[in-house]
């Protein structure tokens, strides 16, 4: 069975968005690094369990990218939970699973940043670069030997994950393909939603 390695909340303004989690939580997120040619940069926050939240939005030191921006980015107006990524180990075998059981999650392909202490950090994942990656139906990363992002994170514990899908069935199946577990409600548009407990008590994440 997979498990949960990061929520992705996407914003069109990535300062304002660390500051509201911060307001939120009580709780700052910490900076994680810069994606070299995509045009953004993340800040982190521990959820538990080797699981972390990535707040991800454009890099004011970069230019335009060549491409659109991951998740997209470019087309927000607010800060927004886009979607999820499980971790695994042999992420060629998981997607040879994963196609096996019905859903093709995609070849893997890899990607890296800088920390902000200027190491070098890369991973492999299904990401949709075409499409820029977003729904319920999360993608594969791989760390392989990487140190994990989550180590020595500060943390605001994660209570709950759930998503809303207006077809339910469209959306488990590829889930449980991949070996992900993921509460479905039926509702009039996908979204996901992540419950935290933080300094105040709980937050909801959309």
């Amino acid at each position: 069975m997979s498990s949960l390695d990061h929520l992705v909340l996407a914003t069109p303004d990535l300062a304002a968005t660390v500051a509201e989690v911060q307001r939120l939580t009580g709780t700052r997120p910490v900076p994680g690094g810069v994606h070299t040619g995509l045009g953004t940069r993340n800040f982190l926050l521990g959820l538990g369990d080797g699981a972390y939240l990535e707040i991800v939005g454009p890099d004011p030191e970069q230019g335009t990218p060549e491409a659109p921006r991951p998740f997209g980015i470019d087309v927000l107006t607010e800060a927004r939970l886009v979607t999820w990524a499980v971790r695994v180990e042999g992420i060629d075998a998981a997607v040879d699973a994963a196609r096996e059981a019905g859903y093709d999650p995609g070849e893997p392909w890899e990607m890296s940043r800088r920390t902000p202490s200027g190491d070098h950090l890369s991973w492999r994942l299904t990401l949709d670069r075409e499409r820029g990656h977003s729904g319920l139906v999360p993608f594969l990363i791989d760390w392989a030997q990487a140190p994990h992002p989550a180590a020595n994170l500060p943390v605001v514990p994660l209570v709950g994950l759930e998503a809303v899908h207006p077809d339910p069935a469209r959306v488990e199946g590829p889930i449980a393909a991949i070996g992900a577990k993921l509460p479905v409600k039926a509702g009039n548009r996908p979204s996901l939603a992540a419950t935290l407990f933080g300094e105040t008590g709980l937050v909801v994440l959309h």
